[in-house]
């Protein structure tokens, strides 16, 4: 991800999750405080793909429909005109590791307190919790309004 040292960059990830889309949400909202720009990512991987018995799949292909996506969730979540101020990022690889290195010189890190996997009675995702652990920058866990 290209990065200009001198903009207030918000990062925020995107999972498809309620509480990803409440981080979203926030993440715009801080960035019109502080006059920044909002770098949504969405991570993409595929299980076993090191594997030897790796699937036989197009990875432009994948990453494309995740990329078109991510975009109709932007527009979805906050509206056309909203959704044109974010940048997307589409990164293959481990979720924590690419929040991380996403995050390096930002201004503030914003994740879901859960994803989609897991265990939904816990307090926090293990990616929520990680980056909180590691990031270089500040981070903020939103969690989603109560069904």
């Amino acid at each position: 991800m290209d990065r200009d040292v001198s903009e207030r960059r918000v990062v925020v990830g995107v999972d498809g999750s309620p509480s990803s889309y409440e981080a979203l949400r926030w993440a715009v909202r801080y960035a019109g405080l502080v006059d920044g720009t909002v770098d949504a990512v969405a991570v993409w991987e595929l299980p076993g793909l090191y594997g030897w018995s790796a699937p036989a799949v197009d990875m432009d292909v994948d990453e494309n429909e995740t990329r078109q996506a991510m975009r109709k969730e932007l527009t979805d979540v906050l509206g056309a005109d909203a959704a044109g101020s974010v940048r997307t990022h589409v990164v293959h690889g481990n979720a924590t590791d690419v929040l991380l290195r996403a995050a390096d010189g930002a201004e503030i890190l914003v994740v879901g307190s859960r994803g989609r996997g897991g265990f939904a009675a816990a307090l926090l995702g293990s990616v929520s919790q990680h980056v909180a652990q590691h990031a270089s920058c500040p981070v903020v866990i939103v969690r989603a309004p109560k069904q």
